[in-house]
């Protein structure tokens, strides 16, 4: 199919909205599109739509503005989490493998990493060494001038720095299952839920990343949620549902309450959601109630 559409003028993007039903200033509308794409904008409008591209009665412009501006918010908010996380998680790995195996067995001995297969940890190094070609951190570059004639790569502690993060997932992934369990009892569940929430930790960075959308979207990577027998926090007042922000909003106040439990960070969240009551926080997977959640109510 021939794609058809012409760009248009600011102007006639706010009048295409207007004659759609959207309420809102002209002007203002205007405005905000110059620095906001029209796109980006649609995520926010498009759940107010009818099938025919029309919106329904009380569709402002402002509205969906605050949406946006909401969203913004969320994602820096919850990358303050993730950096938190991410450090950890680089710290433990890095930690536990050399204090195992030595400062460049991750490099020379696939053994050192049993739950990679062949394929996988060759993949592994090739992005590795891919990330250290690009890196310019003075650390890398002072250690390849000292070192450089005997050792293609830094010591494990300082490759774990420079790898993106869906690297460090895939080390955590090869580590021995003896490990694994040691790095994911700070966070007081078992390894294979761990593992899940690394997974999605890094799907959540990448949106933020990006400056994508995290309201009312589906996460890429869904979390595993423990099991009520043992984690009954995870079922109060209701199931936590996997597939929205809301998980990834659990995890990171669960995690954190372990690994910074003196962090602020969840008062930050619901102050963001008080400023923004129009929000609909069961688009983003909350239940009814969630405050007297016992992973909410935790200080």
């Amino acid at each position: 199919m021939n794609f058809t559409k012409l760009p248009l003028s600011l102007e006639k993007q706010a009048d295409l909205l207007i004659s759609r039903g959207m309420t809102g200033q002209r002007d203002l509308m205007i405005d905000r599109l110059r620095v906001v794409n029209y796109y980006r904008l649609s995520g926010y409008w498009f759940p107010c739509q009818n099938s025919d591209d029309s919106f329904r009665p009380g569709t402002s412009f402002e509205m969906v503005w605050d949406h946006y501006v909401f969203d913004r918010r969320l994602r820096l908010i919850v990358m303050d989490a993730v950096e938190r996380l991410e450090v950890f998680v680089r710290t433990q790995v890095s930690y536990h493998h050399a204090l195992a195996y030595g400062p460049f067995a991750y490099a020379l001995d696939p053994q050192t990493l049993p739950n990679l297969l062949p394929e996988k940890y060759n993949d592994f190094l090739r992005r590795l060494r891919e990330e250290a070609s690009r890196s310019r951190e003075q650390f890398l570059a002072a250690f390849i001038k000292k070192y450089g004639d005997l050792h293609s790569l830094p010591p494990v502690w300082m490759a774990s720095e420079i790898m993106a993060f869906g690297t460090v997932v895939t080390f955590f992934t090869g580590l021995q299952t003896s490990i694994k369990q040691k790095i994911a009892a700070a966070w007081g569940v078992p390894d294979r839920v761990f593992e899940s929430w690394l997974h999605t930790i890094n799907s959540i960075r990448n949106i933020c990343a990006h400056h994508g959308r995290l309201w009312n979207r589906k996460l890429p990577t869904q979390p595993l949620i423990p099991r009520e027998n043992k984690y009954p926090q995870w079922h109060s007042p209701s199931p936590v549902d996997n597939r929205y922000i809301y998980a990834g909003l659990c995890l990171c106040k669960w995690a954190l309450d372990r690994i910074a439990p003196q962090s602020a960070w969840s008062a930050r969240l619901r102050a963001l959601i008080t400023v923004h009551p129009a929000i609909s926080l069961s688009d983003m997977g909350f239940p009814h109630g969630w405050e007297s959640s016992p992973i909410w109510s935790r200080t």
